[in-house]
């Protein structure tokens, strides 16, 4: 009985460690960057954050790397602008 119950919570364990591996993929989409950038610098113009995330959805480099020069136009700081591109898509 021991071992069984040993064995159902380590497979619970591993479950649930997969689902939280996973969770953060999920937000991995324009809408979550825009969200990221508007709750850490939230006088930022909303349309400029919103066109820059979008150009980052499809994750290639050159449109990562377009999508953190617009936000750092805005004065978005740096690693928030390479944070919120990255996570736009859907890698």
């Amino acid at each position: 009985m021991l071992k069984r119950l040993a064995a159902v919570v380590g497979g619970l364990a591993l479950a649930l460690g997969g689902a939280v591996a996973v969770a953060p993929a999920v937000n991995a989409t324009p809408q979550g960057c825009f969200y990221q950038v508007l709750e850490q610098h939230p006088d930022v113009d909303e349309d400029v954050v919103a066109h820059a995330c979008l150009t980052a959805a499809d994750g290639s480099s050159e449109t990562i790397r377009a999508c953190y020069h617009e936000l750092r136009r805005e004065y978005v700081p740096a690693q928030l602008a390479l944070d919120a591109c990255r996570s736009s898509s859907q890698e």
